[in-house]
């Protein structure tokens, strides 16, 4: 009779119980030896108890206390005089004992998944001694399992992967579910797989749970992902069993399976024949279905008229086919040109060849369009001499071009400004003829490097460059001389045939075999008892002297004229004048002083003396100038009256002048306030430097106190300087008293003056007008910057 999932429970749990009664009973009756125990005041003979393990099922639901088992000792004769006692873990929390009896119950609900078994200890006692009768035994309460964990994927959800193509019964992965019930005691934690999802595709095996390919020839290209469903079931697979499942992504690899395979069996494409070396003329494509490395692929051209005008090489991103230009193209030479081009796969699966040849074969056409080209040089550079003693017009070389069009266009020739700016060069027009047009110096410019342009004459747009080095050749046209100013010296204590100075000489020219020059005294200097020269054959010479004694206060320089030739054809020389200075020596000839100044000094004066002799007298003299300076100026009026002063004190502008600024024609502090210029004039020829104060210092300093400072201070300095002119003036204007209605015409009083004129119009006169709208105007700007 089958049992059902109830019905089956309910009889595991009486099972359990029988076992645990059984337990219960073979504990109270079993005894084994152990150590004698003896009680105080008499012998008895050794007794002892030792407990087999008792049995609670786990997950006990009811609302009594589960009973566990009884402990007993055969001392106990059911009087009440033996306690138990229970001790250990979970005694008194979990487990209690009845102290007349031995019953132990459990008094909560127990998991065998957090605590398996439980350890505790059992002591007898007598209950009026409180002594025990028994020694203390240790006994184990085991946990008995019941089926009430699922089994669970600890490592789910998985992902794996499979080659496509692959053959029945491939392995993809293997899943593991574990239980967490006791392994050891029945079925509950015995586990078998099976899939829910992913069938006909996918197998599972019952026990090891190693999913497999179940369908041969899967193709990624068709579909490459797979969402598998595993269920794991513990009481292996019977009913009644708990179950858990988890998810397998199984993606499919890419295995090189497809072949490459050009789109359209012919390609066009037209191409200017202007087109640069290494332009990309075109780009074309093989598909492949497959991705990866079994998708790279190599492209090259097997057949055609073009294999060395064009290539062909691969984008790795795109896998295309890049077909470039190797060599420049010619409309007139070959207007179109036919490509074979061949793609194939890299990487070759052995196992799929009887699918085809991994490779396809295409057609590539490119038509060569005319473009309107500039004229073409024959040579790219061309090389050209010319001596630096040509005369103007001197034909240099000739340069040619042509147009390459089929029009055959003339060409007219120029050169190119920005490449000969003094145009020392011209160019025939119509031949290509290059002339000299000015002196030539190679020393001031070796070789000319010009560009001459070609211009179609029909299309002046189209111009050609050629270019065209022009190297001077050289002339002996430079004469020699000295390599360098020497600082000749020779000593008073000289002796005939001392070496004095070495010379050498350079020359601008460049001569094919090198420099040689030759030196000599100039006729003049030929004969002099001084010095002499001698030619070391290497390009330098010796001075030397030829008698003994040069005294500074006889002559202290001397000057040797020497002649030097060069080895050019025609030879040049020139005279190069060496001066020599006498000096006095120490004793290793070491010149001291070179100057005969001293010698020029009467006889028993010093050179300090002098030095003080000359200062004396240059402060007697400007003393005495000073004295005649301020004699002078007491003579004569320090102020001229208006009425003597004839000189012209009125300036006449023709023109608008720079406003307040312009100061330079007259002083602009005379207008500040005229009534104290009466009483202090200053002098016409000192340019007043009063310095433009804001308005908040008008207004704190009295008028009349910085102006008078001011002019006493310049008026003092001009009477204690003796380079200034003997005589003050002052610039005076017409004021009509302290009086007037008006005041002081000077505008500089306005700024301070409460007046309820509106000027802002003056701000709308322009920008001459700015400088009068910010003095006048009721901005919040200062007077002055």
């Amino acid at each position: 009779m089958k049992l059902g999932k109830v019905e089956f429970c309910h009889f595991l749990q009486i099972l359990a119980l029988f076992l645990c009664l059984s337990g219960m009973n073979q504990a109270e009756i079993t005894r084994s030896r152990s150590k004698p125990y003896f009680q105080s005041g008499r012998t008895r003979t050794k007794r002892s108890w030792v407990w087999n393990q008792f049995f609670v099922l786990e997950e006990y639901m009811g609302t009594d206390p589960l009973y566990v088992g009884k402990l007993h000792s055969d001392v106990d004769k059911g009087d009440g005089s033996i306690k138990y006692i229970l001790s250990g873990e979970g005694a008194s929390s979990i487990f209690i004992i009845d102290e007349n009896t031995g019953d132990i119950h459990a008094t909560k609900r127990l998991d065998r998944e957090e605590q398996a078994y439980y350890t505790l200890r059992a002591q007898a006692l007598d209950r009026l001694t409180n002594k025990p009768v028994e020694p203390e035994s240790e006994f184990v309460i085991k946990i008995q399992d019941i089926n009430d964990n699922e089994p669970k994927f600890l490592d789910g959800p998985y992902t794996a992967g499979v080659p496509e193509m692959s053959p029945v019964g491939t392995s993809v992965v293997q899943v593991t579910a574990t239980d967490a019930d006791d392994p050891t005691y029945g079925n509950s934690a015995r586990v078998v797989y099976s899939i829910l999802q992913g069938q006909p595709y996918f197998s599972v095996e019952p026990k090891t749970g190693v999913i497999k390919t179940a369908l041969p020839n899967m193709d990624r290209e068709a579909k490459d992902q797979y969402l598998l469903v595993i269920q794991a079931k513990d009481m292996v697979g019977q009913n009644g069993g708990l179950s858990g499942t988890t998810s397998v992504t199984v993606t499919l690899t890419d295995v090189n399976d497809n072949p490459p395979r050009f789109p359209r069996r012919s390609y066009q494409y037209n191409v200017p024949e202007s087109l640069p070396v290494a332009s990309v003329v075109a780009r074309i494509k093989a598909a492949d279905a497959d991705v990866g490395p079994n998708a790279e692929m190599e492209y090259k051209i097997v057949d055609g008229d073009g294999l060395g005008v064009f290539k062909v090489s691969v984008d790795k991103d795109t896998q295309e086919g890049i077909i470039t230009i190797q060599k420049e193209l010619d409309f007139e030479a070959k207007t179109s040109y036919t490509l074979r081009i061949e793609a194939a796969n890299i990487h070759v699966d052995p196992r799929f060849l009887s699918l085809g040849p991994f490779s396809d074969m295409t057609t590539v056409k490119i038509i060569v369009e005319d473009v309107d080209e500039p004229p073409v040089f024959t040579s790219r550079l061309y090389s050209m001499v010319v001596s630096e003693a040509a005369k103007v017009g001197t034909i240099i070389g000739t340069v040619a071009a042509h147009d390459p069009d089929a029009s055959n266009s003339p060409v007219r020739y120029s050169i190119d400004r920005n490449t000969d700016l003094e145009r020392y060069f011209n160019i025939d027009a119509n031949s290509g003829v290059i002339t000299t047009a000015k002196s030539l110096d190679r020393e001031t410019n070796a070789v000319h490097n010009i560009t001459v342009l070609a211009m179609e004459s029909q299309n002046p747009a189209q111009i050609g460059r050629g270019y065209v080095a022009i190297t001077i050749l050289d002339i002996n046209d430079n004469a020699p001389e000295f390599a360098m100013e020497y600082e000749t010296t020779v000593c008073e204590n000289a002796q005939p045939g001392q070496v004095i100075q070495k010379i050498s000489a350079i020359d601008k020219d460049d001569p094919p075999n090198g420099h040689q020059f030759y030196f000599s005294l100039t006729a003049e200097a030929a004969n002099n008892h001084n010095f002499t020269l001698q030619d070391n054959k290497d390009n330098t010479a010796t001075v030397l002297t030829k008698r003994n004694g040069f005294r500074r206060q006889e002559q202290s320089v001397f000057y040797l004229p020497i002649f030097i030739v060069d080895s050019g054809s025609p030879s040049l020389s020139s005279t190069n004048t060496l001066t020599i200075r006498v000096c006095d020596c120490d004793a290793d000839g070491i010149a001291q002083t070179c100057n005969a100044e001293a010698y020029i000094l009467p006889a028993g004066l010093s050179t300090g003396a002098l030095i003080a002799i000359l200062a004396c007298v240059l402060t007697l003299l400007v003393l005495v100038l000073l004295i005649v300076t301020m004699r002078r100026r007491k003579k004569e009026p320090l102020i001229f009256d208006e009425e003597r002063d004839i000189r012209e004190n009125i300036v006449r502008y023709d023109d608008e002048g720079g406003g307040e600024e312009d100061t330079e024609a007259f002083d602009m502090a005379a207008l500040r306030n005229l009534n104290i210029m009466r009483d202090t004039k200053t002098r016409r020829d000192v340019t007043p430097e009063i310095q433009f104060l804001s308005r908040p210092t008008f207004k704190s300093i009295p008028d009349n106190v910085i102006f008078r400072e001011f002019i006493w201070e310049r008026l003092k300095e001009a009477d204690v300087d003796p380079c200034a002119p003997p005589y003050d003036s002052l610039q005076t204007y017409a004021f009509e008293g302290n009086g007037s209605v008006a005041e002081s015409l000077s505008s500089l009083d306005s700024i301070s003056s409460n007046s309820d004129q509106n000027y802002d119009y003056l701000s709308d006169w322009g920008p001459r007008f700015k400088r009068l709208a910010d003095m006048y105007g009721t901005g919040p700007e200062c007077l002055y910057s």
